[in-house]
């Protein structure tokens, strides 16, 4: 995190009159010196949207010279984030670092859900996307997705697939390999992926569907074991797991995470914040820190941002009207 900038005196007057000489200062700095861009994430401290948030905003205040700050709005899966946002006055910059969770997923099934993702806010820069991982514990004998299908086909009564969150695409997921397997899978929804794991990994709930960086540790210590993973290729991180589709099942998603202003923001101000953001996520040192967290990175702008969005909503919001949940 970010702190602001100290000015210093350059005399034994000034040094003599600390207050006088810090009022000086800083009515002789530019105004843009003094400006605070505060980044809101819905999750806490450690996941996978603060980790990009931090990243990104280590970067970012070089670029608009500002200090950038970090702060985490928990609740009710990043809604209260959103409306945080949404809420703020135009004088405080403020971006919301934001998933297809607040922005997909809960305009579809929540009613009172406190903000419109379309007109209250706008659409800056994707900045990474990510895949899903099918796991099942190592002590399961299951090694191959087509045994996992079969097995879930032939035991409908214990088809339960584990998940982060109800209500998030980890979810939706689980519902359509279940359907793959021709089973009416039970989603189990747990209060974020370490209690998950901590089941899956005790057998406890026999398969897990998670973002990718959430399961390669453990797979690579043994501890689990990821049958496939959701996107178009294989990932770099686990390159001997195929895809779904090598795996014979007709599956492909990946998740993101975008930043958002709030409509209130002027819009040369978003444009330059969107445009700095960019040339943050061209650097290669982000790109080997984003590599580090088992994450791909994204460099978009604007449009290309709002055009991926409503691509991502034609392709989603049938699969989610379409299992009637409901929070």
């Amino acid at each position: 995190m970010v702190q602001r900038r100290q000015f210093l005196g350059r005399s034994a007057a000034w040094a003599a009159a600390p207050v006088l000489a810090t009022t000086a200062a800083l009515w002789a700095a530019p105004a843009q010196a003094q400006e605070v861009l505060r980044i809101i994430v819905g999750y806490p401290p450690g996941g996978a949207t603060d980790r990009v948030a931090r990243i990104v905003g280590d970067k970012l205040q070089a670029k608009i010279g500002a200090s950038v700050v970090v702060e985490n709005k928990v609740g009710a899966g990043g809604r209260v984030a959103a409306q945080y946002v949404k809420n703020a006055p135009a004088s405080q910059p403020m971006l919301l670092l934001a998933n297809p969770a607040v922005m997909v997923v809960a305009p579809l099934v929540v009613s009172d859900l406190g903000y419109d993702a379309d007109k209250d806010f706008v659409a800056v820069s994707e900045v990474n996307s990510y895949v899903f991982g099918v796991a099942v514990s190592s002590a399961v004998p299951v090694k191959e997705m087509q045994h996992l299908l079969a097995w879930l086909k032939a035991n409908p009564a214990k088809a339960n697939i584990g998940v982060p969150a109800t209500g998030s695409l980890p979810h939706f997921f689980a519902l359509m390999l279940g359907q793959q397997a021709g089973v009416q899978a039970e989603a189990v929804g747990y209060k974020g992926s370490s209690p998950l794991l901590t089941d899956l990994m005790g057998g406890q709930v026999p398969v897990a569907v998670d973002t990718l960086d959430t399961l390669v540790q453990q797979h690579n210590a043994g501890k689990l074991r990821i049958l496939a993973v959701s996107g178009d290729a294989r990932n770099a991180a686990v390159p001997q797991v195929p895809t779904l589709k090598e795996a014979g099942v007709n599956l492909a998603a990946a998740g993101w995470n975008t930043f958002f202003a709030p409509k209130a923001m002027p819009a040369a101000q978003v444009q330059r914040y969107g445009d700095a953001i960019q040339k943050v996520m061209k650097d290669p040192e982000v790109h080997k820190q984003f590599a580090a967290n088992y994450l791909d990175p994204v460099v978009s702008n604007m449009a290309q941002t709002q055009q991926r969005l409503v691509a991502y909503k034609q392709q989603w919001a049938p699969v989610i009207q379409a299992s009637g949940y409901k929070p």
